[in-house]
């Protein structure tokens, strides 16, 4: 592999930005708040059935929407989403 006519550019901390994607701190916003869910189901050990159940959604919902399929979501459906894994949380 050769690096000499490599250019190389820092990304802007927004991959959808960088791809030129329309309302790209939406979308790094709705990715953040999935990423976000997905870890609060892994640190209560929950299984996607049991997380699916809490969260009021059909398991394969919540498994496409772990999966990245969450642009039809609203940005305040996924905080719900993750305010319903925090019961205690005021």
């Amino acid at each position: 592999m050769q690096t000499d006519n490599m250019k190389i550019e820092r990304g802007s901390g927004n991959v959808f930005a960088d791809l030129g994607r329309p309302n790209a701190g939406e979308h790094l916003l709705k990715a953040q708040l999935v990423t976000r869910v997905e870890k609060t189901i892994r640190q209560r050990k929950l299984q996607q059935p049991q997380a699916a159940a809490l969260l009021g959604l059909p398991q394969p919902t919540l498994s496409r929407l772990l999966r990245g399929n969450f642009r039809e979501y609203p940005v305040h459906r996924l905080q719900r989403l993750l305010t319903a894994l925090h019961p205690h949380a005021t």
